[in-house]
């Protein structure tokens, strides 16, 4: 089988999983780029942003659908082409037979049902300190009968849940209300469909089917910043929801008064509902969100350590985290190969690289001599008793999987000791790890100490 031939067959895929309104806004402008190298295939689309998107959101899926149809490919580059050559390429390709009646668009009004992520649920939700405010909001707005307050305002760091929390919303309200209407766009969305109002003095059709639903949900509001005309819109739409008591939730990067380039007024409003922080997820909601990731893939097997370093190197965003885990577990699949440490460090080197906090040796001789009560000086020693030895083996286990260390360089560091003892105490740790309950518990009790 060629490439068209395969790309027709994952485009048919991805038509039926993502849905209508998902695929022909984000995946149906993609075209094959033909080249001559059998292992690498190229995708095309028309701007830098679609790409982006595109690369964030379906990068590993394309692959998998690939490797599916070409066991042969081992590259999927996905690429911003000119308008014209996409056109040109477009034009070429087979079409992609329908698999249902098209969709409406993302304003269709009356009847309209938002297009959810399925796996965006309440259930779905880790929740612990950082979060628990921002997710009973959640739920207090889906509930059916007259919310408790609107607009909802959640705000956190990129990739930390409020659009899983969003999704969560709809599913939950849309259950609770069947009849009930809703619409979830990105701001940038409403921004384009406002001004393609505009364009076409179609203004008053875009309001009316934009302020006829009864739950509105607006993503990463930051993107209409200085969009003067967007903005008076978006107020006077925002001042509807709240004159009739109906469910606005909105998201952004930071709180509303912190928002730059966002009208007085409009940043007022949006404060005058509820504002709900989501904090950067410590180091236990990390790991029972890789735990509830793993249950979601069947047949995937991440031992405890590997999920332990995912957890505690990938700090800055939940969404990486995940996506960390579905590369490595993709990646496994595909090569039919078992997961390791090694082999994570391999697959993800960069991102484990890039979010790893700079722990030093020095560091890691002191939480440890602490935690077993001995002095730092015997770590570096020449003495081999056990209540020694065993504290220095799990120094250096922490140096090697915490530090950019190499082995010689750990070794000098413990009293200049040879490459070959750091590596025999690094795999007795891992041993005993997977046996010795208490040499893991101080081994975990320490990694959360030295990452926090």
């Amino acid at each position: 089988m060629d490439q068209a031939k395969a790309w027709t067959r994952v485009r048919g895929n991805l038509r039926l999983s993502a849905g209508q309104r998902l695929f022909d806004q984000w995946l149906k402008p993609i075209v094959l780029i033909p080249g001559e190298d059998a292992e690498t295939v190229r995708l095309g689309l028309p701007s830098a942003f679609m790409t982006n998107w595109v690369k964030n959101h379906y990068a590993d899926r394309l692959m998998m659908e690939f490797r599916a149809q070409l066991p042969g490919v081992r590259t999927v580059s996905i690429e911003t082409v000119d308008a014209r050559a996409t056109r040109e390429l477009a034009a070429a390709a087979p079409a992609v037979a329908a698999a249902a009646p098209a969709a409406p668009s993302a304003l269709a009004g009356a009847g309209e049902r938002p297009n959810l992520d399925s796996r965006f649920t309440f259930d779905r939700f880790v929740v612990d300190t950082s979060n628990r405010l921002a997710f009973n909001a959640a739920k207090a707005l889906a509930e059916p009968g007259k919310p408790r307050f609107s607009p909802l305002y959640l705000h956190s760091n990129t990739g930390q849940g409020k659009t899983h929390l969003m999704h969560a919303i709809g599913h939950a309200f849309m259950e609770a209300c069947p009849d009930a209407t809703a619409i979830y766009m990105p701001a940038e969305r409403f921004m384009f469909e406002f001004v393609r109002a505009v364009r076409e003095r179609d203004t008053y059709a875009f309001k009316a089917r934009l302020r006829g639903v009864d739950l509105l949900m607006i993503d990463d509001l930051q993107f209409i910043a200085g969009k003067e005309s967007t903005q008076e819109e978006f107020f006077h739409t925002v001042d509807e929801f709240m004159r009739e008591g109906k469910r606005l939730v909105i998201a952004a990067d930071r709180s509303p008064l912190a928002l730059e380039g966002i009208e007085a007024r409009l940043a007022s409003r949006l404060g005058s509902g509820l504002a709900a922080d989501i904090k950067p997820a410590e180091l236990g909601l990390r790991r029972a969100i890789l735990d509830r990731k793993l249950e979601d893939m069947p047949g995937a097997t991440v031992p405890s350590d590997v999920l332990d370093l995912l957890a505690a190197r990938i700090s800055s965003s939940v969404r990486e985290l995940e996506g960390a885990l579905n590369r490595l577990v993709a990646y496994a699949q595909l090569n039919n190969e078992i997961v390791t440490i090694a082999f994570a460090e391999s697959v993800l080197g960069e991102a484990l690289r890039g979010s790893q906090r700079r722990v030093t040796i020095d560091e890691i001789q002191k939480a440890v001599s602490s935690h077993f009560d001995v002095k730092q000086l015997d770590l570096v020693s020449q003495r081999r008793a056990v209540a020694i030895a065993r504290p220095r083996q799990i120094a250096m286990y922490l140096a090697k999987r915490l530090t950019t260390r190499s082995l010689p360089e750990i070794g000098r560091k413990f009293g200049n000791r040879d490459h070959s003892t750091v590596i025999h105490a690094v795999r007795r740790i891992e041993e005993l790890r997977g046996t010795d309950s208490e040499i893991d518990g101080a081994v975990r009790s320490l990694m959360r100490q030295l990452e926090a």
